[in-house]
This record gives C-alpha cells, structure tokens and sequence, in this order.
C-alpha cells in the first residue's frame, strides 16, 4: 500500500517528465464528464498517421495474414494427401471433400457472432488474442494428425479444421473493432483495410511455402500417381504436414503482443463508463505505451482522477434485448441488414470464384503435367499468378483509396458493378471453344483476374470496415453478426452452388449467370448502409443511432449550450 499510495501522491502533481507521463492530468482538470470523453477521443480521432498506425496493422494484421494461409492452403494439400490417404478404394467422395473445405467456414460462422458478442460483453482486450491461440493449436494438431484402424483420417482433418475455423472467424470482429477504435479518423479506411489486405499477403506466403515443399520433395514425387511409391508416399506427407504447420508460425510471432494490448478507451468511455481510465489510457496510447498496463497502474488510473459532474452519461449495455429493441427499428435496422446482405452475396461469389480456381488453371494448361512434381509445381505457380495479378492489387488499390478519393460506399457499390458485368460476360461466352487451351478462352481468364481484382477493389474490403456503422456498445455484435452471415454464404457456395457446378452440363456457364444476378443485388443491399469517410465513430452513432454525441452538445447541470436544442433531459433519452 505504501508503494501505491506514493505513486497516487505522484500521479496527483502537475507535470510529469520522460519516465514517467502523468496521464491523469492530462483531462483531470475538466469535470464534466462529456467534456472530458470529447477531447480524450479528439487526440486520437485527429492524430496523423503515425509508428502507433503501423503497430495496429502489423499486429490486427498477421492475424489475416495467418487466417488467410489456414483457408486457402488446404487445397492444395489435399491435393498432396490424395494418393497417401484418399486413393483406390478410400477415394474422397464429392461429399466428405466439401465438408473438409467448409468445416472451416462453418467454425467460422460460430467464431465471428461468438467472439463479437463477447468483446461487446466482456471487453476486446479479454478476447483479443484467444481467437489467434485457437488458431495456433488447432493448426499444430492438424499438423500431426495420423490414421488409426479407429479414425476416419477425412472426419478427423474436417474436425480440427471447424475448429481452426471458430479461431479464423473470431478474429474478424476482435480485430476490426481494435482497429476501428484505435486509428485517427483520417486514415482509419486505410488502416482497417491494409489489415484486411494481409490476406493477400497470407495468400502469397502459402504459394511459396508450397512451392518450396514441392522443390524439396522433388527426387521423390518426380513420377506419376500410379506409379507413387512408399518414398514418394513419404515426400507427400512430409510436404502437407509442413504447408498445414508453418501456418502457426505466423501467429505465434503476433500472440504476444495481441494479449498484451491496452483496452480500447472507446470500450471504457461509452461501454464500462469509466472516465478515469478511458481517458487516461487515450493519453497512453498516443504517448507511445502500446502494451498492456500493470494492474497497479489502472488502479491508480481509476482512482486519482478529479470527481466529474455527476451526469449519467452511461449507455445501456449490450444484452440480448437492447440489440434486439434498437435494431428492431427499421432506421437502425437497415443498417444492419444491408452489412449482413451485402457480405453474404459478395461470399457467394468470392468463394465461388475459388472453387473454380483449380478448373480455370486445368482447362488452360497450367496446372497439367506427366508427373506429380510437374502438376503440383504448376499449380503452385498458377495460384500464385493469380494472387499477384488480381487479389494483391485489388487490396492495396482500396487502401489507398478509400480514404484520399473514394469512400466505403462508392467502392463497394463500384466494385458490385464491375462483379455482375465480369460475371455475365463470362457466362455468356462461356460456350466459346478456344482449341489450344481446351474450352476456356484466354479472354475468360483474363476476365477471371479481374473479377478477384474488382472483389479485393470492392466489397471484399469494405464488408470488412462494416464495424464503423455501428455504436460501441453494439460494434462487435453486429460486425460478427454481418461476417457470420457472410460465412454462411460461403458456406453456401461450396455446397450448393458447387455441387451444381460439378452436376451436369454447363455448370460454370450457369453458376457465373447466378453469380452476375446475386451482384447486382448487392448494388441494391449496399444502398441500405452509410458513408464514413472522414465521419468520427462518435458521429457515426449520434447521426446513425441516436446515442450520445458530445460533439455535438456538453450537458452542464441541464443548461443548454449555445448552438443546442440538447438539454440534460435529452442526454438521459438518448442514453
């Protein structure tokens, strides 16, 4: 206690200097408690783009980085698990290899409305960071998984991947509402969408992880599947267990830091109403403390501050039947539903398109060969010339526009267009018979790179900044809600659409007819959300949901402020 008590007499002193900044009385002089929460999140909504910008996108980064490796890895090894465990007699059935490739999605589903309910009740600091521990042990299992007289190798795979996918899909809320709440209004587009552009990054790495492994086994698998021997069996399951297992890496490099990062101050202020600590932890934050503080520390934080004006300014939280009252309401309700929609058609197509991925790359010739080396080395290569000519600059091309030029809006709804005119073309010259590169034109291909640009350059990314429409107190419920949606319209093409495509004649053809029309329903759904460009996360939920804006109005004692018609009555209505 003594300890404690010197470092109250400190904390209470003007000043500070470089060892130690006085956070407290940065706002200790203000007592009004709306005052005080207006001028702490004013620093952080006008701070430049900064180191502390660069930190929130490295670290909220990795993680998509490693969430994109886990999903898209898995193809290709299967692809090197075939002739191990999947071959004669144990040949995967249509069946059980889509429900490998979706237990991911379905994980997810249970991950994004899981994780974004409980940092709306719990905090984000207190699940940052389990979602990418999930991912990190579940991926490690995969990566010893064998076979037994007992087990079913596929059964056992799909389990450990539906779980990997409640980890993948719980860092889809935990880290867009980090980012939303800690980036300067400025550059907050752009800061949540290079972080959502590491999947690409995520992307490229499994590429070129898979073409090493594919280099090295090469004396091995140098030889047809018929001809695929114990050595060559032995290459193939060294090469898989390695591609499925270096996606721990990645995430183990961020798990420290993911747990040790502060409480967002937007979650203290408006969620646990605590002035002391919201404030002081924005002084934090920009004077560089990046990490977690010591428990003694916030004790201190909580109870050196000045006594505020006792006005209520708390906002009800976030229970099942507040959300369910507030979005009732058609005005905040289509906001939701236009997030919801707006993912869940752009997943229809998005995971469309890479289901497709493997027929595009045989039926132009890139992924044949006479060997297993040559056909999974070409496939590799494919894969990776499509990441870097579509996927990667769709992203970055978002990130440096979305804040300077075009808003959120503007590109989702650009980015639907561009999608159903790319699709319907391609359906119709779908029957178009090129002789060299056997029924698929070289102009479909090129068509192909542009739609994965124009998903990235377009709702792909914006569906991801959904959480800026919403309040605090709501903000990672309903942002897990709209991905979880999404997920099931992934979910939804792998299974139906893709069976569809693999039934019957001019399947593609068909599918891309689909898809042109679920893209121009999302031109319609993206008309139901609001532009945020340049908009304060405290704009956003005074003008969209009618909470509390002390930008707009300071509540003293029930007087008015010049320029108000709020009184205090007003503040509690609204509260």
């Amino acid at each position: 206690m003594e300890k404690e008590d010197q470092v109250q007499e400190y904390i209470r002193e003007n000043g500070g200097n470089a060892a130690f900044h006085n956070y407290i009385n940065d706002f200790s002089h203000i007592k009004d408690p709306l005052e005080r929460r207006r001028l702490a999140l004013e620093k952080i909504d006008n701070a430049g783009f900064s180191w502390r910008s660069v930190y929130l996108i490295i670290v909220a980064g990795i993680g998509f980085l490693n969430d994109s490796y886990d999903i898209f890895t898995i193809s290709i090894a299967l692809t090197m698990m075939t002739p191990i465990y999947f071959s004669g007699e144990n040949k995967l059935s249509y069946g059980i290899e889509t429900w490998v490739k979706s237990a991911t999605s379905v994980g997810a589903v249970l991950g994004q409305i899981g994780f974004g309910i409980m940092s709306d009740v719990l905090g984000r600091k207190k699940v940052y960071g389990l979602e990418l521990l999930i991912i990190i042990v579940t991926t490690i299992f995969q990566a010893c998984l064998g076979t037994a007289p007992g087990l079913n190798f596929a059964y056992l795979l799909a389990f450990m991947r539906l779980f990997q996918g409640i980890g993948i899909g719980g860092d889809y809320p935990a880290a867009a509402v980090i980012t939303a709440e800690f980036s300067t209004t400025k550059w907050r587009g752009a800061i949540m969408s290079a972080v959502f552009a590491s999947q690409g990054w995520g992307q490229v790495l499994g590429a070129i992880v898979a073409v090493i492994c594919v280099k090295a086994g090469k004396s091995d698998i140098n030889v047809s599947s018929k001809e695929c021997g114990d050595s060559c069996k032995k290459a193939l399951d060294q090469m898989w267990r390695v591609l499925i297992g270096f996606g721990a890496v990645p995430g183990a490099m961020a798990l420290y830091y993911r747990l040790t990062i502060p409480e967002s101050p937007r979650y203290s202020l408006d969620v646990q109403n605590d002035i002391n600590l919201g404030t002081a932890e924005v002084s934090r934050f920009l004077a560089g403390e990046l990490g977690e503080a010591e428990q003694e520390e916030l004790d201190v934080l909580r109870k050196t501050g000045v006594e505020v004006d006792n006005i209520d300014t708390t906002q009800k939280k976030a229970s099942f039947s507040e959300f369910r009252r507030h979005f009732s309401q058609w005005k905040y309700g289509k906001i939701l539903l236009g997030t919801a929609a707006s993912w869940f058609i752009l997943d229809v197509a998005f995971y469309g398109l890479n289901l497709n991925t493997a027929n595009v790359l045989k039926a132009i010739g890139i992924s044949k060969g006479k060997t297993l080396y040559s056909s999974l080395l070409s496939t590799c290569k494919g894969n990776l010339i499509l990441i870097c000519a579509g996927s990667v600059p769709g992203y970055w091309f978002s990130v440096a526009l979305i804040d300077t030029w075009m808003g959120r809006k503007s590109i989702q709804i650009m980015g639907f267009v561009m999608l159903t005119i790319i699709f319907a073309v391609v359906a119709g010259i779908q029957d178009t018979k090129d002789p060299t590169h056997g029924g698929i034109s070289k102009f479909s291909f090129a068509l192909y790179i542009f739609a994965e640009f124009f998903s990235n350059f377009g709702p792909n990314t914006t569906t991801f900044l959904c959480s800026e429409q919403f309040p605090s107190r709501f903000r990672g419920t309903a942002h897990g809600i709209s991905a979880g949606i999404g997920k099931v319209g992934a979910i939804f093409s792998q299974t139906v659409i893709g069976y569809y495509v693999n039934k019957g004649e001019n399947g593609l053809k068909k599918s891309m007819g689909i898809y042109s029309g679920l893209m121009f329903l999302g031109v319609l759904s993206s008309l139901l959300i609001n532009e945020t460009k340049g908009v304060t996360l405290e704009e956003v939920a005074y003008k969209f949901h009618g909470d509390i804006d002390p930008n707009q109005f300071i509540a003293r004692n029930g007087e008015q402020v010049e320029g108000s018609s709020e009184t205090e009555d007003d503040v509690h209505k609204l509260a």
